[in-house]
């Protein structure tokens, strides 16, 4: 019992000092934010996420380490990443009502799950549950035209949304 209190105690004071360590002008962290909006339909979308930089890694990198394939990952860096609709839309064909929302993922090397998750505002995706989701759509994954050094996400106002980082391209669709 008085180990697992003392470990709780540790993680808490080095998550108290990661949160103390971490830049207030979000502008100057490692991985900056970034917005994407668009207007579909006469919807605004709004995306707001950080943009982590690939550095020479390997960003899919099973390890776990950054955005493994197969596991939920906060769709960029530091907060997790924000999809807003003033509008009820569809996505990939399916609902999702006029909100905000947590914009997760499960990156795959052929698909991957794009989320919408009821919980917007949260760190990364430590506290994500998946009871919490909206919506879950699948779409194709593939090999980007070009290298993409900053995780960049856009909203077309013909109603794709792409995000590409490294070099994969992922887009969904909505109406």
């Amino acid at each position: 019992m008085k180990k697992a209190l003392l470990t709780l105690l540790v993680l808490c004071v080095a998550f108290v000092g990661f949160a103390q360590n971490q830049p207030q002008d979000k502008s100057k962290r490692p991985s900056p934010p970034a917005q994407a909006m668009g207007k579909v339909n006469g919807k605004t979308i709004t995306i707001d996420y950080s943009q982590p930089s690939v550095k020479g890694r390997d960003v899919w990198d099973k390890s776990g380490k950054i955005a493994p394939y197969g596991q939920v990952w906060r769709t960029g860096a530091n907060e997790a990443t924000t999809f807003e609709t003033s509008g009820d839309l569809k996505v990939e064909g399916k609902k999702l009502p006029a909100g905000k929302y947590g914009l997760f993922t499960i990156p795959g090397e052929k698909e991957w799950t794009i989320i919408f998750n009821k919980t917007a505002q949260q760190w990364g995706a430590y506290e994500y549950k998946q009871t919490d989701d909206v919506l879950r759509v699948t779409v194709p994954a593939r090999k980007a035209p070009q290298m993409t050094e900053k995780f960049t996400i856009n909203v077309a106002n013909s109603g794709t949304v792409s995000m590409a980082w490294a070099n994969t391209l992922v887009d969904f669709k909505v109406k």
